[in-house]
């Protein structure tokens, strides 16, 4: 083989070599960081309004939750809601009672400042109603990320509805802080009795489409005026985006280097001139 051709054969091995490499590091970062988003704990903060709806001015209670990272699958399993599991523990479906019923829900998305169609806030507004006059009881609500298994995102203490009253409705207002990546999500709410914590009602997407379809993202992922980009989470080891392109740059210089030291001649210490790569004459 000519001096050119092993030159040539050279750079090219090189080459092939660096661009291997990047790809092979590259796809390991991005596995990484989809491993790191699936595990990544839920971050809300709601406020509950239980006596005049929405136009109560100051809520009964504020609640920061963290919460075990959002269920992801293709069925939509059940077993997580509170209205599965018997006091034993033992999974048993309860059917709701028909003393107690929803009579409407109403959502109201809001934050969505990079304007990408996905929102880091709900406004969640229902109206349960009871044969009786009156009954104590209390509502725990669950998010579903494109049509995957129930998570519960928020929890209301006691409160109290009256009869088929209009008067009583509840509001939770949720800010999404972080652990909910940008989807189609539905929201169902389970009703509960405080006298001895039996499930009485629900309402979810199958009951009305005000709780479907909800186009929903945390605030780390709705940043006003950029791009979006891929979550990047350092957990001491290194790695990320930053890390690609550095290893990149050491790659094609270690290529660099490999060709360099092929090129040099035999029982000399300078490199071949650039004009005599070709055949000799």
């Amino acid at each position: 083989m000519s001096k050119l051709n092993e030159e040539q054969f050279t750079w090219s091995q090189a080459f092939i070599w660096a661009f291997a490499v990047i790809a092979i590091l590259a796809s390991s970062v991005l596995m990484a960081d989809e491993s790191s988003g699936d595990a990544e704990m839920r971050r809300s903060v709601s406020s509950f309004y239980s006596q005049q709806g929405r136009s109560q001015l100051a809520p009964d209670k504020i609640s920061e939750d963290e919460l075990a990272p959002i269920a992801t699958s293709e069925t939509r399993d059940k077993t997580a809601l509170r209205s599965s599991k018997a006091d034993s523990g033992v999974s048993t479906l309860s059917a709701p009672n028909m003393d107690f019923w929803f009579y409407a829900a109403d959502v109201e998305l809001f934050g969505d400042n990079d304007r990408d169609g996905y929102f880091a806030g709900i406004d969640l507004l229902f109206d349960a109603d009871t044969v009786y006059s009156r009954a104590e009881v209390y509502a725990v609500v669950y998010l579903s990320l494109e049509g995957g298994p129930w998570t519960e995102y928020a929890a209301t203490d006691n409160f109290i509805i009256n009869g088929t009253s209009g008067t009583d409705e509840y509001v939770i207002v949720t800010d999404l802080v972080s652990g909910y990546p940008s989807g189609s999500y539905d929201i169902l709410i389970e009703l509960f009795d405080t006298f001895d914590n039996s499930f009485v009602a629900d309402m979810g997407p199958e009951n009305t489409s005000e709780l479907a379809f909800l186009p929903l993202e945390d605030a780390n992922r709705d940043a006003p005026g950029v791009s979006p980009q891929p979550t990047v989470i350092n957990h001491g080891g290194g790695g990320g985006a930053t890390d690609v392109w550095t290893l990149a740059i050491l790659a094609f210089v270690a290529a660099g280097t490999f060709v360099l030291r092929r090129r040099r001649l035999p029982y000399s210490g300078s490199l071949q001139p650039a004009q005599h790569r070709g055949p000799s004459a």
